[in-house]
């Protein structure tokens, strides 16, 4: 039986962008997931697959996975891997919108600080929404 590599797709890691290395890997698999490109029952690298494929430590991928694990994004099989949870989906777009919401509350925050109106605020999230391509992908629940 032959190994298969799986790769990811996620941007590549530096300690510059502020954060820690395994949060960068935790926040790249949350938005593969979100985004469709990582779905239920996927299988994930293994720690040392990742590790190599990251050029980081061991340690810091079985952290993300561990938090990942804990959070319901990803489950593991004792002999046959890691694996994108059912759940993984819901749980990521719930972890973005609360991401979200405390990025509005900031704006509105330093907003507020630079005095400007509720309109202001609203008309430049209006002009802001189209660039981003946020129309296509909204989805009402």
């Amino acid at each position: 039986m032959t190994a298969v590599r799986r790769t990811l797709l996620l941007p590549p890691l530096s300690a510059a962008v502020g954060g820690a290395l395994y949060r960068q890997i935790i926040d790249g698999l949350k938005r593969e997931i979100s985004e469709g490109r990582l779905v239920p029952g996927t299988p994930l690298p293994s720690f040392r697959g990742l590790a190599e494929e990251l050029l980081v430590s061991v340690i810091t991928v079985k952290r993300a996975y561990e938090e990942l694990e804990r959070e319901g994004i990803i489950y593991r099989r004792q002999g046959l891997g890691t694996f994108v949870s059912d759940l993984a989906r819901d749980r990521s777009r719930e972890a973005k919108v609360e991401r979200a919401r405390g990025l509005i509350q900031e704006a509105v925050r330093e907003a507020t600080e630079a005095g400007l109106t509720t309109k202001d605020v609203v008309q430049m999230l209006h002009d802001e929404l189209p660039k981003q391509g946020a129309s296509r992908h909204a989805k009402r629940t």
